[in-house]
């Protein structure tokens, strides 16, 4: 219960601290859509399959991936980035996104979370690092969007790190994002791979879900 809460705090403090002010609507919106659905989800989580809960909140296993301990470390960097940047971008007016795209952010952060709840009631398996979790009895998950795409998860990820500047109304954050979404296709590559090579049935099911994030582009 305690870590939750401390990321809680860490992730109001990296969006208001650079904000050096509380009148920021769109930073208050964001943050209390974010708390909320990711606090529901876990309840539901919890409630619907705690051993997946137990494995996205473990610590790295012995045999999670090298490369993918790099690119979650790298990756939680990047997001400190994006909000401090945004935060910034509060303070000191750098930007002025209009409505209509804020609008749009919005909108990419709701496919997010869609995206995102709909893999885990899908996939028991969906761990936040890369390994094969033999222990738990691994097989390849096939139904719900894992039925369009082979990684559904991280294609919502790709699209919350353009949405999220533009919702907080921050051309800067673009910046941090961007890095975001190409450290993410990256990691699908190298994910993908590493399920081809070690997961049962994993081939013949990339045979037939012939994209990974976008149809029909890749």
């Amino acid at each position: 219960m305690l870590r939750p809460a401390l990321r809680v705090v860490l992730f109001w403090l990296l969006l208001f601290l650079p904000a050096g002010r509380l009148d920021w609507a769109e930073g208050w919106g964001f943050f209390a859509v974010n708390v909320a659905v990711v606090s529901l989800t876990a309840a539901w989580g919890w409630r619907r399959d705690p051993d997946l809960m137990r494995e996205r909140n473990r610590r790295f296993a012995p045999n999670v991936k090298a490369w993918d301990k790099v690119i979650l470390y790298t990756f939680s960097l990047l997001l400190c980035a994006l909000f401090v940047v945004a935060g910034l971008d509060a303070r000191f007016g750098w930007s002025s996104v209009p409505p209509a795209l804020k609008a749009c952010g919005w909108l990419g952060l709701a496919l997010t979370f869609v995206l995102g709840c709909w893999a885990m009631a899908v996939n028991t398996f969906l761990s936040c690092a890369v390994r094969i979790q033999s222990e738990r009895g691994h097989a390849v998950v096939t139904r719900g969007p894992y039925c369009f795409v082979r990684h559904p998860l991280y294609a919502g990820v790709i699209v919350s790190a353009g949405a999220v500047p533009l919702l907080l109304g921050s051309w800067a954050a673009l910046a941090p994002g961007g890095l975001i979404a190409v450290l993410f296709v990256l990691r699908t590559a190298l994910e993908d791979r590493t399920l081809r090579r070690e997961l049962p049935g994993y081939e013949d099911y990339a045979r037939r879900v012939r994209f990974r994030l976008l149809p029909p582009l890749w």
